[in-house]
């Protein structure tokens, strides 16, 4: 796992002494919350191995009874994940396909194939991947066992457009989705109708083997059919509700003819819906959630009382707009400052979840970017007063950074060099804003994904 880089360079960009103690500690608390998010370390806290015994938190699989065992999955955090596995289960794997994004870190894999693949964008190669998937699916036993890994990125990074869709048009409407302000439940509603793979047809697939869900969550409230778009388990969402998700955020007219075509023909019955509860795919179904974001904002609170601060973990939920949430959080962090509600000072406070931003401008940036830059224009003039957000994968939005950190000085360097913060909000530019003041936090891509983490410390 990897932590800040630039956690050093970020610290000197305080204005004042009692300002960088309380970048050090804001930037301190957010590497833990990585560390808490360490796929490897979480797997070894979870599951155990004694012989023949497979023991997942309260379940237990006794391995001689399969003849055979496979994994199959995709995520950020699933090459980590597939280490930790084969480490865990040895000569019991007998093969396995994980897709993974281009730019993770150099896994050592033996019987799991690591196709690398496209995030957020599917391509090609993801679909090659997935199709490798199905295949072993279609052809698992019924003494046979399928460990299916899944982190946040699986959507994009299992693409199987259904017949009639082309990856291009399924393409367009994921990247119209991203950018429309549509929440993480929302797009993969829509991703699941187009396609082969997701909203519980892999379960239907693999059936009548055992599969066992293996899980990092990177979605608010851990909604297993939300997580890599629920590909093993079952769908509560329809046809009706991805066309009116497509119309809520104005997108139907532009949506592709093709997968108009494929929506309305479910709506009116001639396609099979996703499998629901009650099928019988999914009686031989395990799912358990070996990590989330309430795990890493636990970690973070945690450090915050180690340093002997008043703590509070607000919410692993937190969602809304980003420059609003930012705006809250400043808000929150004002209010200790002045008048130590709802903790006194020292503080620190940690909100885990994930934010949206609909974009309007033609800017460059991130949602945690975002959240950090509304928080600036709330917290100007504070001392010893820190806002700092970022995403746990490393990758905020299509930038380099994972987030960003701000301070009570922030707002006077900015106004300096020229720059009004209003302006790059307007234009979702906050990647440019930060990345003029030095202050975008780096991580590159960590090869994990459990949501955000924002914290706040006031001295």
């Amino acid at each position: 796992m990897v932590g800040i880089k630039n956690a050093e360079e970020l610290s000197k960009n305080a204005g004042s002494e009692i300002d960088r103690k309380a970048r050090e500690i804001a930037l301190n608390a957010l590497g833990v919350a990585l560390e808490a998010a360490d796929p490897k370390m979480v797997f070894r806290s979870k599951i155990q191995v004694k012989g023949n015994n497979l023991r997942i938190g309260n379940l237990s699989f006794n391995l001689a009874e399969f003849k055979k065992i496979f994994v199959v999955g995709g995520g950020k955090a699933c090459g980590y994940m597939a280490e930790a596995l084969e480490e865990l289960l040895g000569e019991h794997i007998k093969y396995g396909v994980v897709n993974v994004p281009y730019d993770c870190p150099p896994y050592q894999t033996r019987k799991i194939k690591l196709q690398r693949a496209s995030h957020p964008s599917p391509d090609i190669s993801g679909v090659k991947g997935t199709s490798r998937m199905l295949k072993l699916a279609n052809q698992a036993k019924e003494n046979e066992l399928i460990i299916c890994l899944l982190s946040g990125g699986g959507s994009s990074l299992m693409p199987k457009p259904c017949m009639g869709v082309s990856l291009k048009d399924k393409r367009k409407v994921t990247d119209a989705l991203l950018k429309s302000g549509a929440t993480i439940n929302e797009i993969n509603a829509v991703r699941k109708h187009i396609s082969d793979f997701k909203g519980g047809w892999l379960a239907r697939r693999a059936y009548p083997a055992t599969v066992i869900n293996l899980i990092l969550s990177d979605v608010v409230g851990d909604t297993l059919d939300t997580i890599a778009s629920g590909p093993t388990v079952p769908d509560p969402t329809s046809f009706q509700d991805a066309v009116e998700i497509l119309k809520r955020y104005q997108l139907w007219n532009e949506t592709p003819t093709s997968v108009k075509k494929v929506l309305l023909k479910g709506e009116r019955g001639l396609i099979q819906e996703t499998p629901k509860i009650g099928d019988k795919a999914f009686n031989q179904v395990y799912s358990v959630v070996i990590g989330n974001n309430f795990t890493s904002s636990l970690a973070t609170r945690n450090n915050f009382r180690k340093n002997k601060l008043h703590a509070l973990m607000l919410s692993s939920s937190l969602e809304g707009q980003a420059k609003d949430v930012g705006t809250i959080l400043a808000s929150i962090a004002r209010e200790i400052a002045t008048s130590g509600n709802p903790v006194p000072k020292p503080a620190g406070i940690v909100a885990g979840g994930e934010t949206t931003v609909t974009v309007v401008g033609k800017g460059k940036g991130g949602r945690n970017q975002e959240v950090a830059l509304g928080a600036a224009l709330k917290i100007d003039g504070l001392k010893g007063v820190v806002v700092a957000s970022l995403s746990t994968d490393g990758i905020d939005g299509p930038t380099d950074a994972a987030g960003a950190i701000v301070d009570g000085n922030t707002m006077l360097r900015a106004q300096r060099i020229g720059l009004d913060p209003r302006e790059f909000l307007v234009e979702n530019n906050s990647y440019s804003f930060f990345s003029k003041l030095g202050d975008l936090i780096l991580t590159g891509p960590t090869g994990t994904n459990v949501c955000d983490i924002s914290v706040i410390v006031v001295l």
